[in-house]
């Protein structure tokens, strides 16, 4: 689905990424391991194309990516659920909704489209806090609004960042509970985390990040075994 080859990204003269490259296939649940500043949220915003790599190919679906404004590369079926959340306090969690809805698209009218009925459906807290601003949601409501939103916009493909910074154990588990949901329905997804304990019960695979480049890749019992990696990389 996703194959992202010798990208070489930067911030002015800072050289982020540093000749990333790797494959995701359709129906996966990846996640990104790493550090704080070694450059994952970086590669999740390449992908976007909020930030434009000067080297290497990006290709989702066998299209290039490189080049597309993060409007054209969302309407290709990528949706992204950024660290910062970014939902509209003043507005209602249902309101919240309708912004994310890609009127028009072909796929937004297919049978199984991601309505905001089948988010509800899904999710039935969320249609109990329809009515709630959403300045006044808890830390873990706001993150699965923040991923039923990009559902909403009906994509094959989410990035997600860092979903259970900074949340109790209880909503961490309300968050991977959702996103193994939102797995099972189809959509393939991959996931910036640093908390290894909690991305090791539901991704099927994982890449470790250190210093702009890539130093691990395996499954879950690879990552398991590789203990020098987790204690060398993770904060673990």
């Amino acid at each position: 689905m996703l194959e992202v080859k010798d990208i070489h990204s930067y911030y002015g003269k800072s050289h982020i990424l540093q000749g990333v490259s790797l494959e995701l296939k359709e129906g996966g649940l990846v996640c990104l391991l790493g550090r704080n500043g070694v450059g994952k949220s970086t590669l999740l915003k390449s992908i976007i194309g909020v930030v434009k790599p000067k080297q290497g190919s990006i290709r989702f679906r066998g299209q290039e990516l490189i080049g597309r404004q993060p409007f054209e590369i969302a309407g290709l079926g990528v949706g992204y659920v950024p660290e910062e959340r970014r939902i509209f306090r003043s507005l209602t969690l249902h309101e919240n909704l309708l912004m994310g809805i890609r009127q028009g698209s072909k796929q937004s009218l297919a049978e199984h489209a991601w309505t905001i009925d089948r988010v509800y459906d899904l999710f039935p807290h969320l249609k109990e806090r329809a009515n709630s601003k959403g300045g006044h949601l808890s830390g873990g409501e706001q993150q699965i609004l923040t991923v039923a939103r990009a559902l909403v916009g009906n994509p094959r493909f989410i990035l997600v960042d860092e979903p259970t910074e900074g949340l109790a154990p209880l909503l961490v588990k309300d968050v991977l509970d959702m996103l193994v949901a939102v797995r099972k329905s189809g959509i393939t997804i991959f996931m910036v985390e640093q908390n290894f304990r909690a991305a090791i019960k539901i991704a099927d695979r994982f890449y470790i990040m250190s210093k702009g480049q890539l130093v691990f890749s395996g499954d879950p019992a690879a990552l398991l075994a590789a203990e020098d990696a987790r204690k060398t990389y993770l904060e673990v």
